[in-house]
């Protein structure tokens, strides 16, 4: 038998490596921008489209989908042509795929400042983009299953498990989770509400975390740490068992994101538990990774790309101990709606993601244009800024985290709140914003050090776009050699990618379906109606402005947070938020009890400038809603899908909504004429007013020291 000869395709390896160079450098640059706002309004640049509510958004799409999908789609297409000893399945479906996915990007980046948003947190982008990632992540998987399937190489290594973890349950994942009823072409509501949309959403959340951002880099690592290292993997056992455990237990976690929450407590307990058992297979990983250098660390002292490896591995152990740290409810309890959430989470992104991209980058591009790196300084440097970076950020915000947390809880000896004012802290923490935002300035020089240094690599070289290799075919199985069930599941993709889905589903369906499909777990509220048709506009303005990135909207019951805010949220409360709308960090006060707290004077100057009734706030103005008219043309759609979801509107309400809305509208304009503002009923600032003077009213609420 002779071998057979074939070619290897790298330009669609170059294309996604210099698409995540360009993305990395444009989501970065958003986040440093969107870091500086939160101590320096004035570079919110007092227009609609750079505030902080509508960049965060699109700085943590850029980061996540754009750098890291098009560093995954990079290493992946790299190493599966190598490790299957084979070209890609089809160059037309590669070519599709890139494409494809550089097209949902600039719709990202077009759609989220125009404020365009489900307000789902790593899930923010509209339906007919959800239907886009959808197509083109079939395509992704259609052409690395029709590789596997004409594959030289019998046998799937490690990193090919990982890859097929994350395509299958990235696809339920995003499935589950787009559950919504369009409205327009770019207004859709989620189907769930309130407690089952946000336990929805953090399952998707959390395993967005594990299978985007952790599993494909894991099957990276495996791959590119051996042969950066020339050393084989430490353990395949070890592989083993990390894999199932960790695509097992992972799926689990997400409701460690809301506890304290009215989500029924059996759920957060299985999240907790869960998460705490996170750590072994987690850790197994790192293990594996750093032990696989046994030997070499005379070469990692003066590589620098295996400086970033090791950088890069050393912070995924502690992301992943201090994840299930946070998850217990104690620690929770401080942490939760701080900036020790945010230190947490860059840790994991600008070490874990960051670091390993940062390699492999360095590693590949010089071996597909047939050249030695441009520069080994340049590459040494930026490992040090870039991990000078890090410490700067991450330190200022655990130290943030810590003093807000603790502020917020502490009472005098009198039984009162010693920090009454929410504002109180956010202007004690002022100074660590600053050093966070000089540790992403090190760590984008780093980038911008790295883009140059890979140019020139790629000067001073010639692309390889089909690079020869030949290998013997495919040789038929032998079952009587094949001993083991893993080892005979490694070689039967399809059953391998069945098992996989077996193992992430079985945790999905016991803890989504009983909140999804039991009423009783979600209890009605008599006095908790809809919300009225022009409070239904002002929510939707709330979702478009990106308010909820500030500001959350449930109360926790602890003590602290009740004699701040009021009574603690109960899960009835939510059973018309389509979607819902609890926050994930408090940079503001909470505002689940803001209703009736303020005149509608008061809200109509804190939105046109926030510092005239809160001196020192870091809030944007917002005064393009005192001049920017209504679209009541929608109202007629948004009450028929309302209805469609189960919000009680009456049959025919949408007929006389709009007067409605209208009858509702002059009163608050009547109202703020008393305190000689004048304003039409028509204009947006009304619709918010009305929909910030509802939040909370439903219930009784304590009556609270101060905002």
């Amino acid at each position: 038998m002779q071998p057979e000869k074939f070619y290897y395709d790298n330009k669609i390896v170059r294309n996604f490596g210099i698409a995540t160079i360009v993305w990395g450098i444009i989501g970065m640059t958003v986040g440093l921008i969107a870091a500086i706002q939160l101590f320096k309004p004035a570079m919110n640049m007092g227009n609609q489209y750079t505030t902080f509510g509508r960049i965060r958004p699109l700085h943590t799409n850029a980061v996540i989908f754009a750098f890291v999908g098009n560093a995954i789609f990079m290493g992946v297409y790299y190493s599966l042509q190598r490790l299957l000893k084979a070209r890609m399945f089809s160059t037309f479906l590669s070519s599709l795929h890139f494409w494809g996915w550089q097209l949902i990007i600039v719709s990202a980046v077009i759609t989220l400042p125009l404020g365009f948003t489900t307000s789902h947190e790593y899930a923010e982008l509209e339906w007919p983009i959800d239907i886009a990632i959808t197509v083109i992540w079939v395509v992704f998987g259609i052409n690395m299953f029709g590789t596997i399937f004409k594959r030289r190489e019998r046998h799937l290594y490690v990193a090919i498990w990982f890859y097929i973890a994350t395509f299958v349950t990235i696809a339920v994942l995003h499935i589950v989770n787009s559950f919504e009823l369009p409205v327009s072409p770019f207004k859709s509501y989620m189907v769930y509400a309130g407690v089952q949309d946000a336990l929805v959403q953090w399952w998707y959340g959390h395993n967005a975390v594990a299978f985007f951002l952790t599993t494909p880099y894991l099957g990276m690592m495996y791959y590119f740490l051996p042969k950066m290292a020339n050393r084989p993997v430490y353990s395949y056992k070890l592989s083993i068992l990390h894999f199932w455990a960790l695509i097992f237990i992972y799926i689990w976690a997400g409701p460690h994101h809301l506890l304290y929450t009215s989500l029924p407590g059996w759920a957060q307990s299985l999240g907790v538990a869960f998460s705490i058992m996170l750590i072994a297979p987690s850790w197994g990983g790192m293990i594996n990774g750093l032990l696989t250098l046994r030997g070499a660390w005379d070469k990692v002292r003066d590589d620098a790309i295996l400086k970033f490896m090791v950088v890069g591995l050393t912070a995924y152990g502690m992301a992943t101990f201090e994840g299930p740290m946070l998850s217990l409810k104690q620690i929770n309890g401080l942490a939760h709606f701080t900036d020790w959430i945010v230190a947490h989470v860059h840790v994991g992104a600008l070490g874990w993601n960051g670091f390993l991209t940062f390699a492999i980058l360095y590693w590949l591009i010089p071996r597909i244009y047939k050249t030695e790196l441009y520069s080994k300084k340049m590459a040494s440097f930026h490992f040090w800024i870039g991990t000078l970076g890090i410490l700067f950020y991450a330190i200022p915000m655990y130290w943030a985290g810590f003093t807000q947390g603790l502020m917020l809880k502490e009472f005098t000896p009198e039984g009162m709140l010693k920090y009454p004012s929410f504002l109180e802290t956010t202007l004690r923490i002022i100074p660590m914003h600053v050093m966070r935002s000089i540790g992403g300035t090190f760590y984008l020089l780093g980038v911008i050090v790295m883009a140059y240094n890979l140019t020139r690599t790629m000067m001073q070289g010639k692309l390889v776009a089909n690079e020869p290799a030949e290998s013997m075919p495919l040789e038929p199985i032998n079952v009587a050699t094949e001993s083991g069930w893993h080892r005979k599941l490694e070689r039967r993709p399809i059953q391998l990618m069945i098992a996989a889905l077996i193992v992430i589903l079985i945790g999905t369906v016991i803890e989504l379906m009983p909140t999804l499909t039991i009423a009783s777990n979600v209890p009605t509220i008599a006095s908790v109606k809809p919300y009225t048709p022009l409070e239904l506009q002002g929510r939707d303005i709330y979702i478009r402005e990106g308010c909820s990135n500030c500001h959350s909207q449930t109360v926790r019951p602890f003590r602290s947070e009740t004699e701040r805010y009021g009574e603690y949220s109960k899960a009835g409360e939510f059973v018309y938020d389509h979607p819902f709308l609890w926050g994930s960090k408090r940079t503001g006060p909470d505002l689940a009890r803001e209703g009736q707290k303020y005149g509608n004077a008061w809200h109509y100057n804190h939105m046109m400038d926030p510092r005239l009734m809160s001196p020192g706030s870091i809030m944007p103005n917002y005064d393009w809603l005192l001049t920017q008219t209504l679209d009541t043309t929608t109202t007629v759609a948004k009450i028929n899908a309302m209805r469609t979801l189960g919000v009680p509107y009456a049959a025919g309400y949408e007929h006389k909504a709009n007067q409605d809305l209208n009858n509702q509208a002059q009163q608050i304009a009547d109202n703020l004429a008393k305190d000689k503002i004048k304003v039409k009923n028509d204009k947006e600032i009304i619709a918010i007013i009305a929909y910030l003077q509802r939040l909370g009213v439903d219930i009784k609420a304590n009556k609270p020291q101060s905002k």
